[in-house]
């Protein structure tokens, strides 16, 4: 397993802040302070590669050695997970998770509801055989497709007609 942390891949596109959900103002809610760490699929650039780097450190100095079970055709490891998309957003938020409940103020049964409630169904399915890993196996990385849509925005305005064939 490379130690070595992982070049940062194209993050996804995120919202715009106008088109990000707002709290309900009538049930009292605030929105999480600017301080609240952001999801890393809404990260871009040098904050995405810093926030993958760190998450990699945790996933291969904690994560893998304590939790890291044999791999098997029936519970898949991509060596490069972070090559996938859907890896990288599962295990950040169990990264998340673990901060805020194995930490000081996580409590005394923080880690076991960490344990309950975000380790055993993140690596469940992420080692599932039809997860995002299906096809990798140890050293062999095999890149997934996502799944094809009919129109990009289905509700959207009708897109241009084609132009003319030209004239001959």
């Amino acid at each position: 397993m490379s130690t070595e942390a992982p070049e940062a891949p194209e993050a996804p596109e995120a919202p715009e802040a106008s088109e990000a959900p707002e709290a309900s103002g009538s049930s009292g809610e605030q929105a999480a302070p600017e301080s609240a760490p952001l999801f890393i699929l809404y990260k871009k650039g040098a904050e995405y590669a810093n926030e993958l780097r760190q998450l990699t450190l945790w996933t291969h100095h904690v994560l893998l050695p304590v939790y890291g079970r044999e791999i098997t055709s029936t519970a898949p490891w991509c060596s490069r997970w972070w090559d996938h998309p859907e890896a990288v957003a599962q295990l950040h938020g169990l990264w998340l998770a673990w901060g805020e409940l194995t930490g000081p103020d996580g409590g005394m049964c923080g880690p076991a509801n960490w344990h309950r409630d975000y380790m055993g169904p993140v690596m469940g399915v992420l080692r599932d055989p039809a997860g995002p890993f299906a096809g990798c196996k140890p050293g062999s990385h095999r890149a997934k497709e996502a799944p094809q849509v009919d129109a990009m925005d289905p509700f959207g305005p009708p897109p241009p007609p084609p132009p003319p064939p030209p004239s001959r």
